[in-house]
């Protein structure tokens, strides 16, 4: 019988995992989830986790992860039939009558295993005959030891159109053809058999049943490696080789590891490494990362050190973004150019194969090194390009908190590629965060989602720093800021430079900032939905309708243009106050030290900035800035 994805959602969504498994396991409340001790290994302290609101069970000692279904098949060992029959009774769900067409289509899937298992054992006899002779002597050079051979079910196709047909006859052509043992050509000519002259081995679905084959051919010729066609057994897209082995040897790791080819899986299983599974001669698909998923949060993708392997790893990358969410990610192990896993644990053994699974590469660093080298970077276009690349690639990701932290963190490295250099490497100081002493600028940083402001490190620049704006000006700059929000992004290393003392203010610039930050250059209506999330929108709009700020960038009927350019030039000039004044400060003493000519000069060139900074600050007020731009002062 064939159930509807939509069925079996129903039945998910309407069963309480915590219930179904207190039923035998004794469960302890945790926040908003159940611990337990696993049910399916011994242990003294819980590791095994429910989240109803998930719909799913996980162990962090032994990987167990499944649904409700999942549970009673593993738990209980029932068939898969059984348990969502059962779990629909308990919820008052009916099971839907089977189709007429799906059960036919099943019941003949049930017997075709035993054509491939017939076909499986004939491999293998063929291997231990003469004509098999090539194919041992391969296997004897590729280091594949008898144990390994036996567990992994290598056999032996003669070449020959019609030996696998003869032997197994009784099985009926149309079987043979069925599952992809034989090819049945177009017009009058005979079926004949698919594999010739290779080395075959088997493929098996999760529950270890042979549904397919592989081929490698022994002498020249290609392809070098061939498949089963898809059959009613086999879905090339939703397998992967060796999966029956690799799920509980990942229990033990709690890891899985993707590689490449067969050989590749079958030398780390000799090596000792059992949780290994390869693809099969397709890029990796949604299908097959839902079932690594089930095994281990972040499987590591292993793909050869070639090009070819490199772009493999990147298309994955891409495949599994849009599905990545908390507990579901890739780590990448980027192997020695021109090796693949087999020729690596040959060579140096399993150690050397160990040590780089200790430190996978995190998919966001993958992603982010691809797109930043894709390319030169020497051109503004170029970059931009680098940008916009990277910010589609964050909006394919359906998890929105997931989503919101690929951007911050992508646009983070972004901007520290990006930001522009100065001679010596220094950037200019209106961009480098809040004031140090002597006048340079503390870059900011993230941390916890928010962007958090470095404080000044000498002693006069943390008193400016405490005593913060004059409250006047402080009400203008966050007032300008909410009715043009569009600055921020642009300039927020000086917005974060902002001297602010008082604590409903500092948190609704930090608002602000990590907004632009995240969301880069922000509109009205975005930034509206922002200030309300966060519970800052009363004080956003008691900003807007203050009536007493005569500023261009205050007013609604200002010129945007103007508004946007007196804002910015205010916001750099406060910025900039906490170290002028340290600097001017720290001159004075060296003058009443040493009483020197130097440091005279430096005192008054600072005081005659500190001086020009005020006045520029008065000439903006409304009325007195619109008279002297009039007048070119």
């Amino acid at each position: 019988m064939t159930l509807s994805p939509q069925f079996l959602d129903e039945v998910r969504a309407r069963t309480s995992l915590s219930t179904l498994i207190g039923r035998s396991v004794k469960l302890q409340k945790a926040g908003r989830e159940w611990k337990a001790c696993c049910p399916f290994h011994k242990e003294k302290t819980p590791s095994f986790t429910i989240n109803d609101e998930k719909g799913f069970y996980h162990c962090f000692g032994c990987g167990a992860h499944g649904d409700a279904i999942r549970y009673l098949t593993d738990a209980r060992g029932l068939p898969f039939m059984e348990a969502v029959k059962e779990l629909a009774d308990a919820v008052g769900l009916e099971v839907p009558a089977p189709d007429p067409r799906a059960q036919q289509k099943a019941e003949r899937a049930a017997g075709l295993y035993d054509v491939t298992e017939a076909a499986q054992r004939w491999f293998v006899e063929q291997l231990g005959s003469i004509e098999g002779a090539a194919a041992r002597e391969y296997l004897k050079r590729r280091g594949i030891k008898d144990a390994t051979i036996a567990r992994f079910g290598f056999g032996f196709a003669p070449d020959s159109r019609g030996k696998l047909k003869s032997a197994l006859q009784d099985c009926g052509i149309e079987r043979l053809i069925e599952t992809g043992l034989l090819i049945d050509p177009e017009g009058e000519r005979e079926p004949y058999d698919r594999f010739r002259g290779r080395l075959m081995i088997p493929i098996r679905d999760q529950r270890g049943r042979v549904i397919a084959f592989g081929g490698r051919i022994l002498g020249d010729g290609e392809p070098k490696y061939l498949n089963s066609p898809e059959t009613p057994l086999f879905d090339k897209g939703r397998t992967l080789y060796n999966l029956d082995r690799a799920a509980p040897a990942s229990r033990n790791s709690r890891r899985v590891v993707v590689v490449e080819g067969y050989l590749d899986v079958i030398a780390l299983d000799q090596a000792g490494i059992g949780e290994a599974v390869a693809p099969l001669g397709t890029a990796l698909t949604e299908g097959q990362l839902e079932r690594l998923w089930r095994l281990a949060p972040a499987p590591i993708l292993c793909f050869d050190g070639d090009a070819a392997g490199q772009k493999a790893a990147v298309r994955a990358a891409h495949r599994a973004l849009p599905h990545v969410g908390p507990g579901r990610s890739l780590g990448f192990v980027t192997l020695p150019a021109g090796q693949d896993p087999d020729d690596l644990v040959r060579s140096q053994g399993r150690a050397a194969f160990e040590a780089l699974l200790e430190a996978p590469e995190p998919l966001v660093d993958r992603l982010w090194r691809h797109e930043s080298s894709a390319e030169p970077l020497d051109t503004p276009e170029a970059r931009a390009g680098l940008k916009r690349r990277l910010f589609e690639l964050a909006a394919t990701i359906a998890d929105s908190d997931v989503r919101e932290q690929y951007r911050m963190e992508l646009l983070q490295r972004f901007d520290a590629l990006t930001r522009p250099q100065r001679q010596g490497g220094e950037r200019p100081a209106f961009q480098r965060g809040a004031f140090q002493g002597g006048g340079r600028f503390a870059p900011g940083r993230f941390q916890n989602g928010r962007f958090q402001i470095p404080r000044p490190v000498s002693e006069q620049a943390k008193a400016v720093a405490s005593a913060g704006l004059d409250p006047r000006w402080l009400r203008a700059v966050l007032a300008g800021l909410v009715r043009h929000p569009q600055v921020i992004a642009g300039h927020a290393e000086a917005v974060a430079a902002l001297p602010i003392g008082d604590p409903a203010s500092l948190r609704l610039r930090d608002i602000l900032l990590s907004a632009a930050l995240i969301h880069g250059e922000l509109d009205h209506e975005r930034l509206n939905t922002i200030l309300t999330e966060e519970g800052a929108a009363p004080l956003a709009e008691a900003l807007r309708q203050e009536r007493g700020l005569a500023f261009s960038f205050t007013r609604r009927d200002a010129d945007p243009e103007r508004a946007h350019r007196d804002l910015v030039l205010v916001i750099d000039t406060l910025a900039a106050q906490p170290g002028l004044c340290s600097a001017l400060e720290a001159a004075t003493e060296r003058l009443k030290e040493t009483g020197d000519e130097a440091a005279f000069q430096e005192q008054q060139r600072l005081r005659k900035a500190r001086d020009e900074a005020e006045k520029q600050l008065a000439a903006l007020i409304e009325g007195d800035a619109g008279s002297r731009q009039e007048q070119g002062v």
